[in-house]
């Protein structure tokens, strides 16, 4: 076994090890404490703020099913109504903490990021303990209590609140940061500090921490000026992210992306209007989220509207399902998609288009100095491509819009490739014409998506996806067909990351207007006849 393979085994066992925790922390409770905390925070990450919150309450009172029937048999059948109410109640304050964390979070800088969690979570348990009766409130920070009961006693029981909160912050923003830098480094110390400061409370009890124990408890309550102090910082977060997009400017583009903008419908100029992109016809394209949308009533037809909303389920969770997958199943993500990246011909500066740009992994594969643009049919899959864009410290031009109708003058990119998805588009053919078209002559050309035996191995089995591949009426076959004869160099190729032929990778080259052969060649014979005559 080579250093590579033997890489991947230890990630895969150490990437079951993880998985297993998390799986036992369902059944004992001890553990739930932890993953439980950690699973919600990145469940409420990886959605939009209304959605992640109603899928929140709902695991909330799914897992609540438990202490819903030993409450009611303890207090009978007559209290059902009240009873309900109250666990509502609780399923809701226990999921605040989440959603505050989701809005104000990713407008905060480094590890300061990693702050909402905590200071909310304690701030939503002191409310929580406030006003819901016992019992309601007090089940997990009883659990916590058992497992730091120093930290506890030193600091009351919001203590452990804090810490347990902000374990799952600081794992999901390692988590979520593209590689294992400084700032990863910097935050886990800082956090590894908070623990050791924490635990001299129960082991080293030297005269300084006893003296700060005391002094807060005679301030307050036990726990009650910890508590006061998260509301104070979760105010200030909350005001730091208020100004922060508050501050964010509107949509921009390079100017040069302006330039080359035009309808998809009748192929006319856009000029950047208010917060539209509009035409002299009148044409009206809304921008929201800071993303255009150049959308139109037919694109969201057919496999098109249905893969969509595919995509627009899954978005969230999409890179981080795949980067899991991977892992448990010792595949080399990295040189995979290093794979089809490297058939490119990219140079530096070069205008580059990725159509079905999903969550925007492939742009970190390419040289920097690149202009990068990406558009995708999906709003949930451009709104995390943009996220992913922000942690990466890149930028790129992003439009919300169709592949089978791109809205781009023609010949406007030196690099143009697509990867997923085409196999599911109402038109290929139309798809590829119009990559052809938006690319300059000479560029190589590439396309690369998942083949037959990938989809009924994964996607037809899948719990989410099966109901959409399942039925399909033609199988799953690369487009070599629908490639214009007269594009040059087609070649198609196989990638086995498992083994297996899971992905196609078709490329071809754009010709030039005219071929420069015969002009060369008609060139050469002039000048050897001039040279004959002379």
């Amino acid at each position: 076994m080579n250093a590579v393979s033997s890489s991947l085994r230890r990630k895969q066992v150490a990437a079951w090890g993880v998985v297993s925790i998390f799986a036992l922390g369902l059944f004992f409770a001890p553990i739930g404490v932890w993953t439980g905390t950690v699973l919600g925070a990145w469940l409420a990450a990886t959605q939009r703020v209304g959605r992640g919150f109603v899928l929140l309450v709902s695991c909330a009172l799914v897992f609540g099913v438990p202490h819903l029937v030993h409450g009611l048999l303890q207090r009978g059948s007559g209290s059902l109504p009240t009873f309900l109410g109250w666990t509502l109640a609780a399923a809701v304050l226990s999921t605040l903490p989440f959603t505050f964390h989701r809005m104000v979070s990713p407008r905060l800088p480094g590890w300061a990021s990693t702050l909402p969690l905590p200071v909310f979570g304690v701030v939503f348990a002191t409310i929580a303990g406030a006003s819901l009766p016992t019992g309601f409130a007090t089940a997990q920070d009883e659990r916590l209590n058992l497992q730091l009961p120093h930290l506890a006693s030193g600091l009351g029981s919001n203590a452990p609140v804090f810490l347990t909160y902000w374990f799952a912050a600081m794992l999901m923003w390692a988590w979520n940061r593209p590689s294992r830098d400084a700032w990863i480094r910097q935050g886990l110390s800082l956090f590894g500090a908070v623990c050791a400061v924490a635990a001299g409370f129960g082991v080293l009890r030297t005269p300084v921490l006893r003296t700060w124990s005391s002094t807060i408890q005679a301030a307050a309550p036990p726990g009650t000026g910890f508590a006061w102090i998260c509301w104070g910082v979760a105010l200030v977060l909350s005001g730091w992210a208020f100004y922060v997009s508050v501050k964010e400017r509107g949509w921009e583009c390079r100017p040069q992306t302006l330039r080359i903008l035009q309808s998809p419908a009748t192929g006319q100029p856009l000029q950047f209007v208010g917060q539209a992109l509009v035409t002299s016809a009148g044409e009206r394209f809304p921008i929201r989220n800071h993303i255009p949308d150049m959308r139109q009533p037919a694109d969201m037809t057919g496999d098109n509207q249905k893969y969509n909303h595919l995509y627009e389920t899954i978005g969230g969770f999409y890179d981080d399902i795949q980067r899991i997958v991977c892992a448990c199943s010792a595949m080399d993500r990295d040189a995979y998609v290093k794979g089809y990246m490297s058939l490119l011909e990219v140079k530096a500066e070069d205008s580059v288009l990725e159509t079905s740009v999903g969550t925007g992994l492939n742009f970190g594969y390419l040289p920097p100095g690149v202009s990068l643009t990406g558009i995708d049919l999906s709003p949930e899959m451009l709104s995390n491509c943009r996220a992913n864009l922000q942690r990466r410290q890149m930028q790129a031009d992003l439009l919300l819009g169709n592949a089978e109708c791109l809205p781009f003058a023609d010949e406007s990119f030196d690099v143009v490739f697509h990867v997923g998805g085409i196999n599911f588009f109402n038109d290929r053919a139309k798809a590829i014409a119009e990559m052809i078209r938006v690319a300059r002559p000479g560029s190589k050309i590439l396309i690369a998506d998942e083949t037959e035996e990938h989809v009924k191995d994964l996607y037809e089995r899948g719990p989410i996806t099966g109901g959409f591949y399942k039925n399909r009426k033609e199988p799953v076959t690369a487009p070599v067909d629908l490639v214009p004869p007269e594009m040059l160099e087609t070649h198609l190729d196989f990638l086995k990351p498992m083994g297996k032929n899971r992905f196609y990778v078709l490329t071809f080259r754009k010709p030039w207007p005219c071929d420069p052969a015969p002009v060369l060649e008609n060139m050469l014979q002039g000048a050897m006849l001039q040279a004959a005559q002379s």
